[in-house]
């Protein structure tokens, strides 16, 4: 099985509000960068959607590692997705965006996914790379709105 290492980000100005997700995907030393957005989002979804776009362009199983600054969709993937579908919670809609999760697992049985939070705005470079990619799609929806986008989430931390 090939190995393949994937970061994924997503978030939205404001919460909820027009959202960007992105994905750098690596395999040997090839890159490839996927980023896209909705006009009216959550963070979460933007995160859920950054690696079901991530994990649908493997054309074929792969191993994969999956980095993310969300703790929510790492600790869904690995520990409450397993529990929700033994439960039968999925089906049943008890689960906050259950069609996501529903996907993400469609596409987890494809691949051998292992899924590692890092922290976010902390320098790790493809980490900082999607966050960037995610907010020039939110930039985007702005701009094609006429309003003048939020500054990005690290400016205001600062300021």
């Amino acid at each position: 099985m090939k190995k393949v290492i994937i970061h994924t980000d997503g978030g939205c100005e404001p919460n909820p509000g027009p959202g960007g997700w992105a994905a750098v995907i690596r395999y040997n030393s090839e890159v490839q960068e996927i980023s896209g957005g909705e006009e009216n989002t959550t963070n979460n979804r933007m995160e859920m959607t950054a690696v079901i776009k991530a994990l649908e362009a493997l054309h074929e199983p792969h191993e994969v590692e999956l980095y993310t600054d969300s703790e929510y969709l790492c600790k869904g993937m690995m520990e409450w997705l397993p529990m929700w579908k033994a439960k039968g919670r999925l089906q049943k809609g008890s689960v906050k965006n259950a069609d996501l999760w529903q996907r993400i697992d469609e596409l987890m049985s494809r691949h051998l996914v292992k899924c590692y939070w890092v922290k976010g705005h902390a320098g790790n470079t493809d980490n900082e790379r999607c966050d960037k990619l995610a907010y020039e799609e939110i930039k985007k929806i702005y701009k094609q709105k006429g309003q003048t986008p939020p500054p990005p989430i690290q400016m205001r931390l600062i300021s």
